[in-house]
């Protein structure tokens, strides 16, 4: 037999088995129900490293729950509209669904090649109309529960793209890519798009919009209950929504000195989260986008130029223009200036504010550069000095030149406050609607007519799907050049209408898909409400946290709206979310237009799935080397080795007459170091089980690693225990099938187990495991101690090693110090036990030092655990140092005695 893992040989041969098996076709119905989704990928053409990453966490944590006896739903699809598919098809002269279609194929033999394991009978593909009639169909519901709206808007636009963008879709240049770098609803200065990186500019159009801001409320709370997603994606969320609890002070704004009528003058509100800071405002502050400043823009050509100036910039500062209005302040009734600025936006808040230089920092700057008065309206309660005028005091305090309200706490004031007819006590939101309308092709059609009779009119649910028309190549947008399809008859009158000729937002596509695979040829609906019941929340999402806004967002919106719409009873989609990081190459992040590509196929399938398991935490960004890629195939190789070496050895010693000689393959009957080894599997199986359930797989890696160490130590100390050996070799195998799959099934083949590893029962411990951390932490600093000893005392070969575990009252002093409340009288307590005070002032010595450690006391095994713990291990010792070793309870008197504490045995090297 060859002594080399040929996984290019194995891996198709077992993937065919397991589809042969239908190993991972989910059953119907389900007993144990465990959900595990990857972001579906979008149909690119070729799989990368990102989306290798992603469905190795997923498969690999699927395969564990398979085996852990869960019915496991692992299912792949394809986010297959959208437009880098019209544009490929484009520059190729082709269409984008045969584009589509063929990428579709090159990534699925791709992800079977990769050995995932997914449920491929539930396949889904966004741009089968048999997936968007039920877009379509969706849509219709929430226009009739009033939650889609169609209005004329200024929108952002790609100029490149030739399509709107959502608010979501309009990047900062210098966090493109990145969420948190996002800008905030309607003022996007500098915005760039977030696919192709061209400056965004502003149009008006008529659109449609999901009411996503109806639930904005409870889709900020909800946040708070999601204990299994990553905060940085929570806050994410909660800068998106920007829900602020306040205040709205109304201005009188008109012309100076009252020189307006009043039916001239208007009312403005500010916005303000420091209501008790009100008798400090000296200037009101409108965003360029504000509607008062396109009034005043019209008549003054001044504050026109300036705001087309800081139209399209993202630079403009403290920048700022004086108008010729005044505001009237509503409780001095001074009248103050008023700026149009550009550090106020229009999308938070009311997009005006209420300037308070002494006591807001923005304020305070945009102040000194327009040389306005800073008035003091707060001061510390505790009488200090503040750095006014020439640093802002923040703080909560006591109100001063404040009029009625002097004197007051500012918590107290703002209460009081909210009394006053010019306030109103509000709550504000950065989260505008989510605009849907996109003028391409490659997407779903909105199954809306337009009727000059009958005005907006929904397509009827028996005529959908609105299938898209034959694509031809076009400038702008190709529906809206597609004449034939255009013109149809109204629902309602039957009268000539045409098509709506936008498309959805393919994130429509993306936020309900993970229902859709719970029943994907269900035919009355978009998925089956029981079943859908049944299986939600998605038990583990794993993807990329620059979805943070843009998609899972969304999917929490629509599940909502489902929701409230009677289809579900289930309000939050997901229970676990799983971000990856990135794979860098050279410190950048590995992609095919940087030139530092690898293809996910060039090192193997396996070792390429093994390796960027095990090179970080999930959520870790590592750096793609050609070294630690080798050493994830050598430890394949290691693994088959072993298992072939045992099994050949095994058959050679099985051969009667002596037909081969060698050594004998194991041995019947156990010895005391044996206990060691089956102590070792139970304690490997808890740790790599509760690593896995962590997703932790870089430590699962490491901690077989480990085991297959000590396995071949084992195995070399003398001729293994049959039970012992055989029964390691088999835990390895299962432990490390969700990884390396294929290698598994082959191991588990030699070994000549029955049926497919794959479907095989979890490894449980015969033992107690519970202090197995502990019990491995004693081994490990023990032998550490003897090396040191060795090193220190300069010992090479050591003739003796005595371990010396420490006497039962140290415990049992221990277990009292460990008890103890802080602040406790600790070495009385312990001295108070009879048992204790016999010892003297040993006991009182060893209390005191107790004490002093006080909450570092960590948890340690009793001394019986310890004692056996150790005589288990003694083969290693022996093993590194060629010495004879003992392990012995302290007999009270000697020195070796007094230095022994729990956990930290006394050794005597000789």
């Amino acid at each position: 037999m060859s002594r080399r893992y040929d996984h290019a040989k194995v891996q198709e041969y077992w993937q065919h088995v397991w589809e042969r098996e239908g190993v991972f076709e989910c059953p119907d119905p389900a007993e144990n129900p465990t959900y595990v989704l990857g972001m579906f990928p979008y149909t690119s053409g070729s799989l990368h490293m990102g989306h290798i990453r992603n469905y190795a966490i997923t498969d690999a944590y699927a395969r564990y729950r398979r085996m852990a006896g869960d019915d496991v739903l692992h299912p792949m699809g394809w986010d297959a509209f959208g437009l880098p598919a019209e544009n490929a098809a484009y520059e190729r002269d082709t269409d984008p669904e045969s584009w589509t279609r063929a990428c579709i194929e090159r990534m699925r033999d791709d992800l079977r090649e990769m050995g995932f394991g997914y449920d491929w009978s539930r396949e889904i593909t966004t741009c089968d109309p048999e997936y968007y009639r039920w877009n379509q169909w969706l849509f219709t519901r929430l226009h009739e529960a009033g939650l889609v709206e169609y209005d004329a808007a200024t929108v952002n636009w790609c100029p490149d793209c030739e399509t709107v963008l959502a608010d979501a879709q309009v990047e900062t240049p210098a966090d493109s890519g990145d969420e948190r770098g996002r800008t905030h609803g309607h003022d996007h200065a500098g915005g760039v798009c977030w696919r192709c990186g061209t400056a965004v500019t502003r149009r008006e159009l008529d659109q449609w919009f999901f009411a996503i801001t109806d639930y904005a409320d409870e889709l900020y709370d909800g946040l708070d209950d999601l204990e299994g997603w990553p905060e940085g994606v929570r806050d994410s969320q909660r800068n998106w929504i920007g829900r602020q609890e306040g205040a709205t002070v109304s201005f009188d704004v008109g012309g100076a000195n009252g020189s307006s009528t009043a039916e001239d003058r208007e009312t403005v509100e500010a916005f303000t989260t420091r209501l008790d800071t009100v008798y400090g405002a000296t200037y009101l502050a409108l965003a360029p986008g504000h509607d008062l400043v396109s009034e005043i823009a019209d008549r003054d050509e001044a504050v026109a130029r300036y705001v087309e100036s800081v139209a399209g910039t993202d630079d403009a500062g403290l920048s700022g223009i004086e108008t010729d209005l005044v505001a009237t302040h509503p409780f001095t009734g001074e009248e103050i200036p008023v700026y149009v600025a550009a550090y106020v936006l229009d999308d938070v808040g009311t997009g005006a504010v209420m300037g308070v230089p002494a006591h807001n920092e923005r304020d305070h700057a945009f102040a000194a550069e327009q040389d306005l008065p800073v008035r003091q309206a707060v001061e510390p309660v505790d009488g200090s000095e503040t750095a006014l005028p020439d640093e802002p005091y923040t703080d909560d305090g006591m109100l001063t030149d404040s009029g009625e309200y002097d004197g007051l706490a500012s918590t107290a004031a703002r209460d009081r406050l909210l009394d006053a007819d010019a306030v109103a006590e509000t709550t504000t939101y950065r989260l505008r609607d989510w605009l849907i309308s996109r003028q391409r092709y490659w997407g779903t059609p909105i199954p809306i007519v337009h009727c000059e009779e009958c005005g907006r009119v929904p397509v009827p649910d028996e005529d959908l799907p609105v299938e898209l028309p034959e694509y031809v190549q076009t400038t702008g947008n190709p529906l809206d050049a597609a004449e034939a399809w255009k013109r149809t008859s109204c629902p309602n009158c039957g009268g000539e209408a045409t098509r709506e000729t936008d498309t959805m937002d393919t994130f429509v596509d993306s936020s309900w898909y993970f229902l859709r695979y719970l029943s994907p040829h269900f035919e009355g609906a978009p998925f089956d409400q029981k079943t859908a019941d049944e299986w939600l929340p998605v038990d583990v999402y794993v993807g990329g946290e620059e979805h943070a806004v843009l998609h899972l967002l969304y999917i929490r919106f629509f599940t909502r709206a489902l929701a409230d719409l009677g289809l579900l009873n289930r309000r939050e989609p997901v229970d676990r979310l799983i971000n990856q990081g990135t794979v860098l190459h050279s410190g950048e992040k590995m992609s095919k237009s940087k030139g530092n590509a690898v293809a996910p196929h060039e090192y193997g399938a396996e070792t390429t799935r093994l390796f960027v398991l095990s090179a970080a935490h999930p959520a870790q960004d590592f750096e793609w080397t050609v070294k630690d890629v080798s050493t994830a195939y050598d430890f394949q190789q290691t693994l088959y080795e072993m298992v072939e070496a045992y099994t050949a050895t095994r058959s050679r010693s099985g051969r009667a007459g002596g037909e081969e000689s060698g050594p004998p393959a194991d041995r019947t009957e156990s010895a005391p170091h044996d206990a060691y080894l089956e102590r070792e599997i139970d304690r490997t199986i808890a740790a790599v089980t509760d690593e896995y359930d962590r997703f932790r797989f870089h430590r699962v890696v490491g901690e077989l690693q480990r085991f297959a160490r000590l396995l071949r130590r084992y195995a070399n100390y003398e001729p293994p225990y049959r039970f012992a050996y055989s029964r390691g070799l088999r835990v390895l195998t299962k432990l490390v099938a969700p990884i390396a799959p294929a290698l598994a099934e082959e191991l588990w083949h030699l070994l000549d187990e029955d049926g497919l590893v794959a479907e095989a029962p979890w490894p449980e411990s015969l033992r107690d495991v519970e202090w197995y951390r502990i019990e491995r932490e004693l081994v490990r600093t023990t032998l550490d101690d003897v090396r040191d000893i060795t090193d220190v005392v300069d010992i090479e070969d050591p003739e003796r090693i005595e371990i010396v575990v420490a006497e039962d009252w140290k415990y049992r002093a221990y277990g009292i110090a460990q008890d103890a409340d802080p602040g406790d009288a600790i070495v009385g307590e312990i001295m108070g036990d009879d048992a204790i005070q016999r010892h003297g002032d040993a006991a009182a010595d060893y209390a005191a030092s107790l004490a002093d450690r006080g909450a570092s006391l960590a948890p340690v095994v009793d001394g019986e655990r310890e004692l056996d713990v150790l005589s288990q291990a003694a083969w290693l010792f022996e093993d590194e140092f060629g010495a004879d070793v003992s392990v012995r309870r302290a007999d009270g008197e000697s020195e070796l005695a007094r230095k022994a504490r729990p956990n930290k045995p006394a050794i005597h090297i000789s």
